[in-house]
């Protein structure tokens, strides 16, 4: 089977069809889902679907770009839902940075500030972590390391094959693979992918977003993770079904998921 370990389900164009969507990734193989915390204001959501199905779970976050919604009372109200399984998305984004240096230092300095936030919750809390890390590799580490993330490790979600984050490996966290592995542009990926350790890979759509070679162009969703395996499998020289099941198991352990 596969895990989808990062598929946003509250997404407003999965509403009409979510039933669908679900059952056509289960036809698939696809057994597990979790939709990761990226905005708050859609927190309520995602708990709702994951108490609507059992097979799937929620993470508590703040994404780099809406740092504005940040309150610590949604984390503290929700991490102890049965369902929450991690902490995140979060991390440092610095793609989108604008205006004088001045006013990128200071939004430099607020992202460090809710990332570090994070992981010590998580820490606090025992769960996972689930990092995004876009033009930022660096400082994303530093703080990973200064506040020993690795107490509770987690997932560098869509992995940006930098190379200065594989020793993260060595820390207890794990590198999600998603559509970006099929793009013809994603030579650093296909590079890299061999050298992360086979027990630190896992599968991820990003659904809605990121959608994989076949299907570019579309929404993304759970059962394209199986292109997804395929192409690991192609990479890594191992069959499919090696990749579904060395996957599962990662992604089991590091969600604590039974």
């Amino acid at each position: 089977m596969i895990i989808d370990t990062h598929i946003h389900l509250d997404d407003a164009r999965y509403d009409e069809d979510l039933d669908a969507v679900l059952d056509r990734a289960r036809e698939g193989g696809v057994e597990r889902f979790i939709i990761p915390g990226a905005d708050l204001s859609t927190l309520e959501k995602a708990i709702g679907i994951s108490e609507r199905y059992d097979d799937v779970y929620f993470a508590i976050g703040v994404h780099p770009y809406d740092l504005d919604g940040f309150d610590a009372s949604y984390f503290e109200r929700y991490v102890g839902h049965e369902k929450c399984v991690a902490i995140g998305e979060c991390g440092m984004d610095y793609f989108r940075l604008e205006g004088s240096d001045e006013e990128k230092a200071a939004e430099k300095a607020k992202q460090k500030e809710i990332f570090a936030w994070q992981i010590n919750f998580a820490k606090e809390h025992n769960k996972p972590l689930i990092v995004h890390i876009r033009n930022a590799s660096h400082d994303s580490k530093m703080i990973l390391l200064e506040n020993s993330a690795g107490e509770v490790g987690g997932v560098l979600h869509c992995f940006n094959a930098d190379d200065e984050l594989l020793s993260l490996a060595d820390e207890n966290f794990y590198f999600g693979i998603g559509g970006v592995l099929t793009f013809k542009n994603a030579k650093k990926l296909v590079n890299i992918l061999p050298r992360i350790p086979k027990e630190k890979l896992i599968i991820e759509t990003d659904g809605p977003y990121l959608t994989p070679t076949p299907h570019r162009g579309e929404r993304n969703e759970p059962f394209y993770t199986t292109f997804v395996a395929e192409k690991m499998a192609e990479l890594l020289n191992i069959s499919r079904e090696e990749v579904e099941n060395l996957t599962t198991q990662n992604a089991l352990k590091l969600f604590h998921i039974s």
